[in-house]
Order: C-alpha cells, then structure tokens, then sequence
C-alpha cells in the first residue's frame, strides 16, 4: 500500500517539485515485468515474445542503458487465465516493484491486471489484447498504452474494401462468443451499414472448439458469398479446412486482423491456399529483403538458434517504442514523465506500414491491409488503408 501511494504521489506532483524517482527505478537500474502463458493454450508460442524482448533489452544495456541505468526484466506466468494474471501482477507491483509491464499477454489476463497496475502507478506498456477492451476497463488511464490496432476499426476497413472490390453482398460471419467476436462484428456490422446491408448468416464459436463443420454448413446454406472469419491460428485453418472439403470454390473468406498470421500459413498449408486476410503490420519471411528486418532475424537467431516469427518482431518493436520513451522521459523518470514523453515519440520500424504515434495512449494511425495466402505465404494484394474505404 506504501508503495501504491509513493507512486501516485510521484504522478500527482508537479514537474517543478523534487520528485523521488519511481518504483523500479534506483540510480544503476531500472524493473520491468510482463506476464505471458507459460503454462497455458499458447505456451509454445510465448518464448519468441519473451526472447525478443530481452534481446532488445539487452541490446540497450550493452549500448550503457538508458542514462546510466540498465534494464531488468521480471517474467511471471499467467497461464492465459485471469485469475493466474492477478496473482502475477500482485508480485511484480508489490514484490518486484516494477517501473512498468511490457508486452503482458492475452485480452483475458490484461482486462483482469490492468486497472490494478494502473492504479498501482505502474505503467503498461504494449498490451497484447484488444485495446479497446483494455484502455475501457483501465478507465482510460493515461499509464496505459496500447499498440494493438482495434478489431473492429480494422475489419470495418476490410469489409467496407470487400464489399466495394468483391461486390460481396452476401456476408456471414463465424465470430468467437466474447469480447473478440463482439469487436470482430462491430467493426463488420458498421462496414455493412455504410452499405446498406445486413449479415446474411451468424455462426458463433468458442474457446477450445476444433470443429467447424456446423459453422461452415450454416454459411452454405444461407449461400454467402463470403466469410469474415473472427478467428485465431487453429479455427482459421478449420474454417478454410471445411470450405476445401465442401468443395465450395465460389466463397471467399477473409479472417479478421488475428488470423492473418504466419503460422496460418505454415500449418494450414494447402488447406489455406487463397485465404484473405487483414493485415495491420508487415510480414517478413526468410527471404526477406529489408536490411533492419534481415539484421534483427539474424541476430535473434545467433542469440536463440531459433528463427524469429512475426510474434518475435513485433515484441522486439514494441520494445524499442518503449526504450525509446524512457530516453525521451529523461533523468528523472517517473511514470509522470514516462506518460508525458511517450506522447510525443513517434515510432517506425521494419514492422509497419509507416509512421506511428499514440493519439489518446493508442497507436495512431491505424492500418489495414488485404492480403492472401500464394504458395504457403502472405501476399499482400492491397497496400495498407485506414478507415472505412468509401
């Protein structure tokens, strides 16, 4: 409680008044904690989020940190389940006394921690969730920022370019029951809206299923023309496993901004063969061509001897962002001047589409992009738009 209120203090004072330096941060060092599934559903996914991020880490501390200081980083398991969250963020602000949360994994988790570190004068940094759902249940607490684009904004984009280019007119949606499908159907309601339209089918899923067959059935008997597919990495690929096996050549599906991942492509292989997806950062395979993207893959794989995955950069980019504020804060950091700083740096890697910036503690401006699976990758077929197409 001491600590709580030692942090609220610091963020309440005046920039004029001497202020102490923050939790977590000391003359020599400064803490940082995450938490991520390492022991969950999506453990096997959590060691390129939690390499990558030491390795920028590290590569900081090697460069003489930030004003003297050098980073720690503190990793707790939450094991994808809120409750577990709790118990993670309760040691790191209390015990560990970290600066801030970096990258903390998982919608379910961040919505159950993140008011409690807010409160607890800790900032949150690059959340993995939706962010809308987050910066609303954080009570839009200016210590939160959020580097994930919205859901909803972009598959509106998305569906609003379909229905434009396709002449998509009748729409179904297979969309996850919670907070995901609610945002997933937001965003595609508002782009039919603009269209005068109204879904043509709904099919709902949950957590864990891995049958998809009904799902698909109901798309086909209401005979959609296309599927926007609110789903992750296994129900993407069982979805588009389902139409292959309808034989149903006439459907297009376009999954929303989680779906269009790398892994979709590498597991579902044939079976994803002219998949569309939403697309919110680049992609980089290991062919690829740009020079920071080539640097980082090589690096990471003489540190690991592993091959970064797209999860790995943009963990290593979000982390950059935030070393990048922490200079920026300056000597005398605090979560004040951590908040205050970060609004005004802008952030533009390998990893995105251009220039980025937070407008109200969000990521700014928001991309989407149309791409496909060809020959067991992402090919971009649209470049990066933002807002509804009109």
């Amino acid at each position: 409680m001491q600590k709580s209120l030692s942090r609220l203090i610091g963020i309440t004072a005046t920039l004029g008044a001497s202020l102490a330096f923050a939790g977590g941060v000391s003359d020599t060092e400064i803490v940082i904690g995450t938490h991520l599934d390492l022991s969950g559903p999506v453990a096997a996914g959590m060691p390129m989020l939690r390499n990558a991020m030491q390795m920028r880490l590290d590569e900081a501390n090697a460069a003489g940190g930030v004003n003297g200081r050098k980073f720690r980083l503190v990793v707790e398991d939450n094991g994808s389940q809120p409750q577990l969250a709790v118990r993670a963020v309760q040691k790191l602000t209390k015990s560990d006394d970290v600066f801030a949360i970096l990258n903390p994994f998982g919608s379910g988790p961040n919505a159950a921690t993140v008011k409690m570190a807010t409160d607890a004068g800790v900032i949150v940094f690059a959340p993995w969730a939706a962010s809308g759902i987050i910066q609303k249940v954080s009570g839009n607490s200016p210590l939160l920022f959020t580097t994930v684009q919205n859901y909803d904004s972009t598959t509106a984009t998305g569906v609003s370019w379909a229905i434009k280019n396709w002449g998509a007119k009748k729409i179904g949606v297979i969309y996850q029951e919670g907070p995901f499908g609610d945002l997933v159907k937001a965003g595609m309601n508002a782009a039919l809206k603009e269209a005068n339209l109204t879904p043509a089918a709904e099919a709902a899923w949950k957590a864990g299923d891995i049958d998809f067959s009904s799902q698909v059935a109901k798309m086909k008997a209401a005979n959609v023309d296309m599927i926007l597919a609110g789903t992750i990495v296994r129900e993407t690929v069982a979805v588009m496993a389902e139409v292959r096996k309808l034989g149903w050549k006439e459907v297009k599906v376009l999954t929303a901004l989680p779906g269009r991942s790398g892994i979709v492509a590498a597991l579902g292989k044939d079976a994803v063969e002219g998949l569309y997806g939403i697309g919110g950062w680049k992609l980089h395979g290991s062919d690829a061509t740009d020079a920071d993207a080539k640097k980082f893959q090589t690096a990471f794989k003489q540190k690991f001897n592993a091959d970064p995955d797209e999860n790995a950069a943009n963990a290593y980019s979000y982390t950059d962002w935030f070393i990048k504020s922490v200079q920026a804060a300056g000597k005398n950091l605090t979560a004040e001047s951590f908040a205050k700083a970060a609004q005004g740096v802008s952030h533009q890697d390998f990893t995105t589409y251009s220039k980025q910036s937070f407008v109200g503690n969000h990521v700014s401006p928001e991309y989407a992009s149309i791409d496909m699976v060809k020959g067991g990758r992402w090919m971009q077929q649209v470049a990066p738009m933002t807002g509804l197409v009109k």
